[in-house]
């Protein structure tokens, strides 16, 4: 009888690799820094943004988890074609990108409803700032500057929720919450 290979979980390198970039990028949309430091951004959408959380989406995919597979290949994937729409600078289409990209993160974070409340706020948080980008990319005055505060929130939330299934699984024990799934809190509350 073959021996089942267990793999590690997958979803805080991906959660690391969707928070630093975005942090970094969210930064600059909210001017903090210069739009100079795009050239880190680019570098990490392409190595880290990108690569690890492709890789991570794989994995997720060989764990059997269709909820991961699906949001970090696509976010790797944002990640990958951002890298490369940038160094095309795009005069159009950036905005239908952005709330496309919207879009799909608006059913993912109705997916993260039964995951849990670290997650689900991280998804709340990203599809707010794919909104917001995307309306200041339709020429909307002050909406990319707000989009980057909230897309700096959605990647500082994405850190604490790799940091606390890392520390929680090396601990064996819950060290930083993430929270019960919000639909089985309302569950049990009506029982």
């Amino acid at each position: 009888m073959a021996q089942e290979i267990k793999i590690a979980d997958p979803g805080p390198l991906g959660l690391a690799g969707f928070g630093i970039t975005t942090c970094i990028l969210s930064l600059i949309n909210a001017g903090v820094l210069e739009a100079g430091a795009m050239g880190v951004v680019l570098g990490l959408a392409l190595a880290y943004g990108g690569g690890a959380q492709l890789l991570a989406g794989m994995w997720e995919f060989r764990k059997g988890n269709t909820f991961g597979a699906t949001a970090f290949s696509s976010y790797g994937a944002f990640w990958i074609s951002f890298y490369f729409i940038i160094k095309a600078e795009p005069t159009a289409g950036v905005a239908w990108y952005l709330l496309f990209f919207g879009i799909l993160t608006f059913y993912l974070w109705i997916g993260s409803f039964y995951l849990n409340k670290a997650l689900f706020f991280v998804f709340l948080t990203l599809w707010i700032t794919f909104l917001l980008l995307a309306i200041g990319d339709f020429g909307a005055s002050g909406f990319t500057k707000i989009g980057g505060w909230v897309g700096e929130l959605c990647g500082l939330l994405a850190l604490y929720t790799s940091a606390a299934v890392v520390i929680n699984a090396t601990a064996g024990k819950t060290v930083l919450p993430v929270g019960n799934p919000i639909k089985e809190t309302q569950v049990s509350k009506a029982a």
